[in-house]
C-alpha cells in the first residue's frame, strides 16, 4: 500500500487537485470526476475513523507521531467487514440525496459497528445525541476511546448506534427484521446488509422468502444487499466460494433479481455500485407503478451482490503474510501494536494512507465539502425516525365486555380459551384497519390455535399463485403464516421496533426455536432503557398454545414447557409471564399486553374445551391483583388453612380444583384455600422483579407456616427459584412436568406427570397426616383405587374415566363461603400483577404521581 508518513499537511479540500500517487483515476460512469473524488473521499474519512475506533485512544488527528501510549491496552473491534460496509453507506448517501428517499438499514454484520459509528458520527447525528462525542478534534478522541472501551459502548451494533434497531451480535435475523420494518410502511425503503457469514445461517436462508409476503402497493421495499468478502473468522465463506453462475441461479431462485458488483480498485467499483442502486431503484419504481396499475403478479425485486476484499484498503501484509482479502483482517489486522515498534509503523503508515488532512478541518471537523455529501435531517440513515419507533401509531382495542364468556357461576360453563382470544383478535383487526398497525405471526397454526375468528375480517398474506381450495388467501392479509418460528418472530420483532403492534402465536414446544431471537431483542430492550433520546416501542407479545398439557394426538416431541424458564431469567423490567386460567381473564391479560411497551410478554393458553371459572369483573380483579385467593373454592372459613392449594395454568388449576372438591367430600373438616396465580412473577421477592408481592401480602396469601401444593403448568423448579427467599419457601411443594409424555389421553398426561386431582390430593393428605390420624390412611388407599382404576380404563378403553371426562365443580355453594364470583379483596393491595405496576393500581406506599398513558395508569417505577 501507499502511504506517507512525517508532518502532516494541511488541510485542502477535497476536490481540489491532490497529489499525483495519490489521485484517483477517473473512470467513466454515473459519477462525474467530481462526484467520484468526493464519495471516495467520504468512504476514506469513514475508514479512517473506523480505524481509530478500533486503535486509538489519543492522537486522533495524527498531529503527533503515534506512540504507543496513544494505543488502546486491549484491541477489540472487527475491521474485515467494516470497509465493505463503510462503501455501501457512501453510496447509499449518494441515492437518498439523490431521489429524496425515506431509508433506514439493518445491518447484519453487526461488527462492522466501528463503520456505522463513524458513519453516525459524520452525519452529526451522533453529536446531536452525544453532545461530548462533538464533531471537533476533542469529538473525535471521544468517540475513539468509547469504541469497546470500559464505560463506552460494544464493538457491535447496540441500541447506543443511532438509526439502528438491529443488535446485529447473533447472526441470522437482519432480513427478517428489515422485512418487518418495511410492513405496512409504503413509503419506507430498507437497505438490508447481510454479511456472507449471516448467510450460512438458517434464518436468513429462510428470510429470503419473505419476499412472497410483500406488497408492493402497501408495504415498503427492502433492498437485500449481499456482502461477500470470502472469509468469517478463519474459514471460507460458502456463498462467496460460489461460481457466479451458481450463486445467481440461487438467488433468482429465490425470486430476486441480483446485480453484482465485484473488483477491488475504489475507481471502478464506485462506478459499479452507483451503477447497481440506480438500477435497482429504477426496478422498484417500475414495481411499484405496476403496483399501482393494477398488477397482480409476484414483483421480482432486485438486489446487489457486492464482493469486495475482506479488510479492504488495510495492510497488505504484516509479518510476512497476506492480511487485506484474506481472513486474517477479520477482527485486528496489526495485533501487537504497544510492544511492537514495527507494528506501530504499519499502523501508522495505513492510517497516513487515508490522508486525513484532507479530511478534517484544523479544529478536527469534516472538511465542509465533505460534510455536505451526507442526507440531511431525518433523511440521514443515522437519523431515520423509524428506527426510534416514531412511527408509532396507538393501537385501539375493543370493550371486553361484549367477547366476554358469560359465566354465572364457577365452572358452570365451558368454552376454548383461545377461541374467545380470537374473537377478541377480530375487533381488533376492525378498529385498526385504517391506521394498518396490527399483525398477527404464526407458524401456520392461526387457525390451529383456535384464532380463526380472525379470518372473518382478514386473509393471510400471500403474494405468490393462489389456487382452487386455498384457504384465506390474497395479497392484502394481516395474518402471516410461514413454518419458520426463526421468520414470524423476525417479521415482529421489526414490526414492532418501528413501532408498530402485532402478535406471535406458536406451539408451546416449538417457541425454543427462537430461544435466541427472544434473548437478543431483550439485550435491545435492556440497553434502550438507558438511553433518553430511545423512544419507547411496542411490547413483543408471544401466545403460547397446543401446550404441554394437551397434547392428546401428538406426544413428547411436543411436550416442552421450558420457555417459561428461560424468559424467567430475563431482567425484571423486560419479562413478563402470564398464565391465565379461562377465557375472561386470557382477555384481560391479552388486553393488557397490547397496551405495554418495552416488554416482552408471554401468554400461555389452552386451546381445549375447560370449565370458566371467573366472570368478566372477577377476571380483571384477579388480573390486576396477579395473584389471589379463590373463595368460592376454599372452605378455611376464619381459620387459617390446613393447606394451601396453589395453582398457575388452566390445567393445573382445573386439577387443583378437582382434587379440592375430591378432599371436601371425602375429607371435609379439611381446611383448604385455593390460591390461583395468573402472572407468575408476582411469586418472586419485590427486590428480583416489579410485579413481586410484598412479603405481607405473599404470607397473607400461602401464609406464613401452613404447607403450600402447588400445582404448576411448568417444571417444578422454576416456582422453588422463585420463591426461595419467601418465609413459607419450605413449605412449598410444587407439581408440574417432569419430563414424562407420551400420546395419551388429557388426564393420563397429568398422571403420569403426578399433576393430577388424585396425586394432588395425596399430596395434601400427605401434608398432615397427624392431624387426620387413620382418616387420612382410608382417604389415601382410595386415592390409590382410583388412580388404579384410572390406569386400567385408559389402557383398556383409551379414553379417560366417564367421572374424569363429566367431571364439574358442584352447583352447591356454602353460604358461609364468600359470592362465587368474588376475588378476596384483602389481596388487591398487592404491588404485583397486571394492575401492580404495568397498569398502575395506585398503591399509595409508592412514591411520585401516576400518569396516564394510552388510557392506563403507570406507576413511576415503570416510565423510562
Amino acid at each position: 500500500m501507499e502511504a506517507t508518513t512525517g508532518a502532516t499537511q494541511p488541510p485542502r479540500r477535497i476536490g481540489a487537485e491532490r497529489r499525483e500517487e495519490h489521485d484517483l483515476p477517473f473512470v467513466p460512469g454515473p459519477l462525474g470526476p467530481q462526484a467520484l473524488r468526493e464519495i471516495d473521499a467520504y468512504w476514506r474519512a469513514a475508514n479512517y475513523l473506523s480505524v481509530g475506533q478500533i486503535y486509538l485512544m489519543d492522537n486522533p488527528l495524527l498531529r503527533q507521531p503515534l506512540g504507543p501510549q496513544h494505543v488502546k491496552p486491549r484491541l477489540l473491534g472487527h475491521w474485515g467487514t467494516t470497509p465493505g460496509l463503510n462503501f455501501i453507506y457512501a453510496h447509499l448517501n449518494r441515492v437518498i440525496r439523490q431521489r429524496d428517499l425515506d431509508m433506514m438499514a439493518v445491518w447484519g454484520p453487526g461488527h462492522g459497528a466501528p463503520g456505522l459509528v463513524a458513519n453516525a458520527w459524520l452525519e452529526g447525528t451522533y453529536g446531536e445525541l452525544y453532545p461530548d462525542v462533538s464533531r471537533d478534534a476533542d469529538g473525535m478522541a471521544r468517540l475513539f476511546r468509547q469504541f469497546s472501551f470500559p464505560g463506552g459502548i460494544p464493538s457491535h451494533a447496540s441500541p447506543d448506534l443511532p438509526g439502528s434497531i438491529h443488535e446485529g451480535g447473533e447472526l441470522g435475523y437482519a432480513l427478517a427484521h428489515a422485512f418487518g420494518a418495511a410492513l405496512d410502511n409504503p413509503g419506507l425503503t430498507v437497505a438490508c446488509v447481510i454479511g456472507d457469514g449471516e448467510a450460512e445461517t438458517g434464518p436468513l436462508a429462510a428470510s429470503w422468502h419473505s419476499n412472497k409476503f410483500l406488497d408492493p402497493l402497501r408495504d415498503g421495499t427492502v433492498l437485500p444487499i449481499l456482502h461477500l468478502n470470502g472469509y468469517k473468522i478463519a474459514n471460507p465463506a460458502l456463498l462467496a466460494r460460489l461460481e457466479r453462475n451458481e450463486l445467481e441461479s440461487l438467488l433468482v431462485g429465490y425470486g430476486y433479481a441480483p446485480v453484482f458488483v465485484e473488483g477491488h480498485e475504489p475507481g471502478p467499483m464506485h462506478q459499479a455500485m452507483a451503477v447497481a442502486l440506480d438500477a435497482a431503484f429504477d426496478a422498484i419504481a417500475a414495481i411499484r407503478d405496476q403496483a399501482r396499475r393494477g398488477a397482480t403478479g409476484r414483483p421480482r425485486w432486485p438486489m446487489i451482490v457486492l464482493r469486495s476484499p475482506k479488510g479492504w484498503t488495510g495492510p497488505r501484509t504484516v509479518d510476512g503474510k497476506p492480511v487485506e482479502g484474506t481472513w486474517r483482517s477479520h477482527q485486528v489486522p496489526v495485533a501487537s501494536v504497544r510492544e511492537n515498534p514495527e507494528h506501530l509503523a504499519i499502523l501508522e503508515r495505513w492510517m497516513r494512507s487515508y490522508h486525513p488532512e484532507e479530511l478534517f478541518t484544523a479544529d478536527g471537523a469534516p472538511a465542509s465539502d465533505l460534510a455536505a455529501l451526507a442526507p440531511t435531517g431525518p433523511r440521514r440513515l443515522s437519523a431515520n425516525p423509524h428506527a426510534n419507533g416514531h412511527g408509532s401509531r396507538p393501537l385501539r382495542l375493543p370493550e371486553l365486555a361484549p367477547l366476554a364468556v358469560e359465566v354465572p357461576a364457577p365452572g358452570r360453563v365451558t368454552a376454548e380459551a383461545t377461541r374467545e382470544l380470537g374473537r377478541y383478535l377480530r375487533e381488533t383487526l376492525v378498529l385498526n384497519r385504517e391506521a394498518r398497525n396490527f399483525r398477527i405471526m404464526g407458524p401456520d397454526e392461526t387457525a390451529s390455535n383456535r384464532l380463526d375468528a380472525v379470518f372473518d375480517v382478514t386473509i393471510r398474506a400471500w403474494q405468490g399463485p393462489i389456487l382452487p381450495g386455498d384457504d384465506h388467501l390474497g395479497r392484502d392479509g394481516r395474518v402471516m403464516e410461514v413454518l419458520s418460528e426463526h421468520l414470524c418472530e423476525g417479521w415482529l420483532e421489526g414490526y414492532v421496533l418501528t413501532g408498530r403492534h402485532g402478535l406471535f402465536a406458536t406451539y408451546e414446544a416449538f417457541v425454543h426455536v427462537v430461544d435466541s431471537m427472544v434473548n437478543q431483542h431483550a439485550k435491545w430492550l435492556k440497553g434502550s432503557r438507558a438511553l433518553p433520546w430511545r423512544r419507547p416501542v411496542p411490547s413483543l407479545n408471544i401466545l403460547l398454545s397446543s401446550h404441554v398439557w394437551r397434547q392428546d394426538h401428538n406426544g413428547f416431541s411436543h411436550q416442552d414447557p421450558g420457555f417459561i424458564d428461560f424468559l424467567a431469567n430475563k431482567r425484571g423490567d423486560t419479562a413478563r409471564i402470564y398464565l391465565p386460567p379461562d377465557a375472561n381473564t386470557l382477555l384481560c391479560v391479552m388486553d393488557h399486553c397490547l397496551r405495554t411497551h418495552d416488554r416482552i410478554n408471554v401468554v400461555v393458553a389452552g386451546k381445549q374445551m375447560a370449565p370458566q371459572w371467573l366472570d368478566l369483573d372477577a377476571a380483571a380483579a384477579h388480573c390486576a391483583a396477579g395473584a389471589g385467593i379463590w373463595g368460592w373454592a376454599s372452605n378455611e372459613g376464619e381459620v387459617e388453612p390446613d393447606v394451601v392449594m396453589a395453582c398457575a395454568g388452566d390445567v393445573p388449576t382445573l386439577e387443583t380444583l378437582a382434587a379440592v372438591e375430591w378432599l371436601r367430600r371425602h375429607v371435609p373438616d379439611l381446611r383448604l384455600r385455593v390460591v390461583n396465580v395468573v402472572d407468575l412473577m408476582t411469586l418472586a421477592s419485590p427486590e428480583m422483579h416489579p410485579h413481586g408481592l410484598d412479603d405481607a401480602t405473599f404470607d397473607s396469601l400461602f401464609t406464613r407456616d401452613r404447607p403450600v401444593v402447588f400445582a404448576y403448568h411448568g417444571y417444578p423448579w422454576l416456582i422453588h427459584r422463585l420463591t426461595y427467599r419467601r418465609r413459607n419457601h419450605d413449605s412449598f411443594h410444587v407439581h408440574g412436568f417432569v419430563e414424562e409424555g407420551t400420546t395419551t389421553t388429557p388426564f393420563d398426561m397429568c398422571v403420569l406427570n403426578r399433576l393430577d386431582r388424585y396425586h394432588l390430593a395425596q399430596a395434601a393428605l400427605r401434608t398432615v397426616p397427624r392431624r387426620l390420624g387413620t382418616r387420612g390412611d382410608h382417604a389415601e388407599q382410595a386415592l390409590r383405587d382410583a388412580l388404579a382404576a384410572h390406569h386400567a380404563h385408559v389402557c383398556r378403553t383409551g379414553e379417560d374415566l366417564p367421572e374424569i371426562r363429566n367431571w364439574a365443580w358442584p352447583e352447591r355453594h356454602d353460604p358461609a363461603q364468600p359470592d362465587p364470583r368474588r376475588v378476596e379483596g384483602d389481596i388487591m393491595q398487592g404491588d404485583g400483577g397486571i394492575g401492580g405496576q404495568d397498569r398502575g393500581a395506585g398503591d399509595p406506599g409508592r412514591s411520585g404521581p401516576a400518569e396516564t398513558v394510552d388510557g392506563w395508569t403507570i406507576m413511576p417505577e415503570e416510565r423510562r
